[in-house]
């Protein structure tokens, strides 16, 4: 399973559900009373949780760095998706975020949750291969859309799965009751924070695409390809600081991601 830091699960997630909670619904959060999310990371999801529902939260992952700050928001404890720390019936919700799309066998981390969860569980996972980007630098939305195709033929789990998610509950023998769409935007437009910054500074040295270079070399992208994309990439991210000491840089992505619920 890869490995995230606190700064990217923060950016990446950071403002999600707080337009709307609808696509939870399913869910029945005001009614649980112990529910546990897995793949917590730094908490953002288990802060929603913690707020919605009446009961108990528990985080769980298995990075003990992004635990010491989950555990601020709610109780956590170390575990592997595929070998929970918890008896056989110890929720009535089981959920996770972006996790099954990170794993080799999403279907054994679902029997997992199925087997500490006494009623429902719950994934909420992405499709990466429909994100859309919308930006004031022309070149911007159609690097990323080369970057993208690249980095879906090299990673070697399936980053798209959020749209088919129910394919997946029913390998794990789990009856999907309910699959809800929740586009999660993330803009960004004047006045620019410290992040938007961060990311602009990333694009004009290339760092963001150098860290994704093995990932996108082990697909059909050669050396020299990469070489091209990283220079295009560059010089994007040049155009995206001046429009921003000009106050005009603005850029919305849109994220659709996949609220699919099983009943145990």
């Amino acid at each position: 399973m890869r490995r995230f830091s606190e700064d990217y699960l923060r950016r990446t997630r950071e403002g999600m559900w707080a337009d709307s909670r609808l696509a939870l619904s399913a869910l029945a959060l005001e009614s649980r009373e112990r529910v546990l999310d897995v793949g917590c990371g730094t908490g953002e999801l288990s802060r929603v949780l913690e707020a919605e529902c009446p009961g108990e939260v528990v985080g769980c992952d298995a990075d003990s760095r992004l635990l010491s700050i989950a555990r601020e928001t709610v109780p956590v404890v170390a575990g592997d998706a595929t070998r929970l720390p918890f008896a056989d019936d110890s929720f009535d919700l089981v959920v996770c975020q972006a996790l099954l799309i990170n794993l080799p066998e999403p279907a054994a981390a679902l029997r997992e949750f199925a087997r500490v969860s006494s009623a429902l569980v719950a994934a909420i996972e992405p499709d990466n291969g429909a994100v859309r980007i919308d930006s004031s630098v022309p070149s911007e939305s159609v690097l990323e859309s080369r970057a993208r195709r690249a980095y879906l033929e090299g990673v070697d789990t399936d980053v798209t799965l959020g749209a088919d998610a129910r394919a997946v509950f029913e390998a794990a023998d789990l009856e999907p009751v309910e699959t809800r769409r929740y586009d999660h935007d993330r803009t960004i437009e004047p006045p620019y924070g410290e992040h938007a910054l961060a990311a602009a500074r990333r694009k004009a040295t290339g760092a963001g695409l150098a860290d994704d270079r093995e990932t996108m070399l082990a697909g059909d992208l050669s050396p020299e390809e990469y070489d091209d994309l990283r220079s295009d990439w560059r010089e994007m991210g040049r155009d995206v600081i001046d429009q921003m000491q000009a106050g005009e840089y603005e850029r919305t992505e849109v994220v659709p991601f996949y609220v699919t619920a099983g009943q145990v």
